[in-house]
C-alpha cells in the first residue's frame, strides 16, 4: 500500500518453537486479529509483499522451483482440491465441491463447482479437467511432476460437471498430488509454451505485470466465479538482502514481509505498527552429499559429517527453527523425531573419518546459494574443522546452483532449502542430485503408495524417513520457522508454509 494505516488492535500469540533434541513444535499458536466487516475495508487497496526468490519463468507446467508455486497456486491457478495450511495441510475442496472413492480404491469421482470460469471468460468444465490430467501423463510430457500421476489409467467426463479418474493400482498419494501444481486445471488446448507471458487460470487473481528482477503484480479478477478478493492488487517485491527487506517494511515500501531473518526481528518488537506472525514451514535446510562421488560413497564419511555438526549451533545462527533428523516435518502424519541418529559427537566423527582412511582429515567444498545467511555456512566451517574437515564455501547465484548442482550434479557438498512439502520421493530417485539409491527405501515408498489405509501408508513412510537418516542420505540442518511481519491494519495474511504457497484470498486492508 505504501502508506501508513490507521491504528488497529492486532493480537498475536507468539509461536513456541521446540529446539534442543527435536520434538514437535507448538505450531499454529500465533493468531491474527479478526478481519473487520467488508464496509470497514479498503477493497481498492494495493498490498505490497516482500518475497525472496523470484521465479525464472511463469510457466508453472514445465518450470521447476517452489517460487512459482508460492505466487501462482490458489491465486492464479486452481486444482480440484487444495490444502488448508492452518489445519495441518488438510485436503479441502477447490474446483471440486466433493469427491468419492470406490471401495477398491481405483476410481475417484469428482463433482465440479458450478459457474467456474477461466480468466478469458470461458466456462471451466470437466473436459478441461480431463485434458489437463492427460497432459500430465502423456508420453514425453514436460510436466514437472508428471511422474506423480503414473498410476492414472484413464480420465473421463461422464457429464460437464463430473470427472472420473480410474487408476491402474491404488494410489494413496493421488489426492495430495492433486493439491499441488500437477493438479492445476488448464483450459483445454492451452499451449504451455505461452504461459510465461499469457496465463489463463481460474483463480481469483490474474498476472498483471512482471518487472523481471524486481516485482510481479497480481490483479483481482473482477469476474472471478467465487468469493471476490478483498484487495485490488498485490505486488510481490523480490528483495533478497535481509536488511534491505527490513528497511522496506519499516519505511512503508512493503506491508507484508515474509521470510524475515529471525535475528533481525528486534526491529519490530514492541512496535505497535507491526505484528510478527510465526508459523510452520516445510523448509528443510538440507546438506546434500554427492552420493555418486568419493568420499561420499563411503557411509562412514557421511555419518562423520553429520555427527560433526551441532544442529543447535546452526539453529542459533539462523535465529529460529527445529532439529528434525530426517526429511519429514512434524505436520506430516509419518513424522518421527530422529535427532538421536547421528547426534552431535565430534570425537566419534574424527574416529569415523580415520576408519574411512582419512586420519588426517579431508578438504571439501560446499556450494550454497548466496540468498542464505552466511552465518549458517560459518557454523559448518567451524564445526567441521573440529572434526578435521576443512570446508571451503562457494556462494553462487541461485540460478547457478540450479544449473551446476541440481542439473549437472557438479558439487561435493550442497546446502539448499528444500521447501516443497511431502518430498520424500526425492530419496527414491537414484538420478536425483543426491545420488541416493536404496532399493528397500524405494520398495517401502512404492508399498506406501499402494496402501489401503492411511495408517498402513504412514507406517511405511515412517520407515522411509528413518532409513534415509540411518543411511545418512543427506543431513538436515534445521526445519525453518516462518516469520512474517505485517503492517497494522492488514488482515488475513498467510502464516504457515509461506515458502511454497501464499494464498491471497483472505488478505484485507482496513480503510
Amino acid at each position: 500500500m505504501r502508506r501508513l494505516l490507521p491504528a488497529a488492535l492486532t493480537a498475536v500469540a507468539l509461536l513456541l518453537t521446540a529446539c534442543g533434541t527435536g520434538g514437535t513444535p507448538q505450531a499454529g499458536t500465533a493468531v491474527q486479529a479478526a478481519t473487520p466487516p467488508d464496509d470497514q475495508l479498503d477493497t481498492a487497496a494495493t498490498v505490497d509483499v516482500r518475497l525472496v526468490l523470484e521465479p525464472t519463468s511463469l510457466n508453472i507446467f514445465g518450470t521447476s522451483g517452489a517460487a512459482l508455486d508460492q505466487i501462482l497456486l490458489d491465486n492464479v491457478y486452481q486444482g480440484l482440491v487444495t490444502i488448508d495450511t492452518n489445519a495441518n495441510d488438510k485436503i479441502v475442496p477447490a474446483l471440486a465441491t466433493s469427491w468419492e472413492t470406490s471401495p477398491d480404491g481405483l476410481t475417484y469421482t469428482f463433482h465440479l463447482v458450478r459457474g467456474a470460469k477461466f480468466h478469458d471468460g470461458s466456462p471451466l468444465t470437466s473436459a478441461d479437467v480431463v485434458w489437463s490430467l492427460q497432459q500430465q501423463i502423456a508420453p514425453g510430457s514436460k510436466a514437472v511432476y508428471g511422474a506423480n500421476f503414473a498410476t492414472i489409467d484413464t480420465v473421463s467426463a461422464p457429464d460437464p460437471a463430473t470427472v472420473q479418474v480410474r487408476l491402474k493400482q491404488r494410489d494413496s498419494f493421488l489426492l495430495w498430488n492433486l493439491t499441488q501444481r500437477g493438479g492445476i486445471v488448464y483450459k483445454q488446448g492451452t499451449d504451455f509454451a505461452t504461459l510465461d507471458g499469457a496465463e489463463n487460470g481460474s483463480g481469483p487473481f490474474t498476472v498483471a505485470q512482471w518487472n523481471r528482477g524486481s516485482s510481479i503484480t497480481l490483479a483481482r479478477d473482477e469476474n472471478y466465479w467465487g468469493a471476490k478478493p478483498k484487495v485490488a492488487k498485490v505486488v510481490f517485491h523480490y528483495i533478497t538482502e535481509q536488511n534491505a527487506a527490513n528497511n522496506a517494511q519499516l519505511t512503508g515500501q512493503t506491508d507484508i514481509q515474509t521470510a524475515v531473518d529471525p535475528t533481525l526481528l528486534s526491529a519490530f518488537a514492541g512496535n505497535s505498527g507491526f505484528a510478527v506472525l510465526k508459523g510452520t514451514t516445510t523448509d528443510k535446510f538440507t546438506l546434500a552429499f554427492n552420493g555418486t562421488q568419493a568420499p561420499f560413497t563411503d557411509p562412514a564419511v557421511r555419518h562423520a559429517i553429520r555427527q560433526a555438526i551441532n544442529k543447535q549451533d546452526v539453529i542459533r545462527a539462523y535465529g529460529a527453527g527445529l532439529a528434525i533428523g530426517s526429511a519429514v516435518p512434524p505436520q506430516d502424519p509419518w513424522y518421527e523425531d530422529l535427532t538421536g541418529i547421528d547426534a552431535y559427537n565430534p570425537d566419534n566423527a574424527r574416529k569415523l573419518l580415520a576408519d574411512a582412511g582419512f586420519p588426517n582429515g579431508l578438504s571439501l567444498t560446499l556450494t550454497v546459494p548466496s540468498i542464505y545467511p552466511a552465518a549458517i555456512s560459518d557454523v559448518l566451517v567451524s564445526n567441521l574443522k573440529q572434526a578435521g574437515i576443512t570446508l571451503t564455501v562457494q556462494p553462487v547465484e541461485f540460478q547457478t546452483w540450479l544449473t551446476k548442482v541440481f542439473q549437472q550434479h557438479d558439487f561435493q557438498l550442497s546446502l539448499v532449502d528444500h521447501a516443497e512439502p511431502r518430498d520424500l520421493a526425492n530419496y527414491t530417485k537414484p538420478g536425483y542430485y543426491f545420488g541416493y539409491d536404496d532399493k528397500q527405501v524405494q520398495d517401502w515408498y512404492a508399498q506406501a503408495r499402494l496402501a489401503a489405509t492411511d495408517a498402513e501408508r504412514d507406517a511405511l513412510l515412517k520407515r522411509v524417513g528413518r532409513q534415509i537418516s540411518e543411511d545418512a542420505a543427506t543431513d538436515w540442518l534445521l526445519l525453518g520457522q516462518a516469520s512474517t511481519v505485517v503492517r497494522t491494519g492488514v488482515y488475513g495474511v498467510p502464516q504457515n508454509e509461506t515458502s511454497n504457497r501464499f494464498n491471497l484470498s483472505t488478505v484485507a486492508v482496513a480503510k
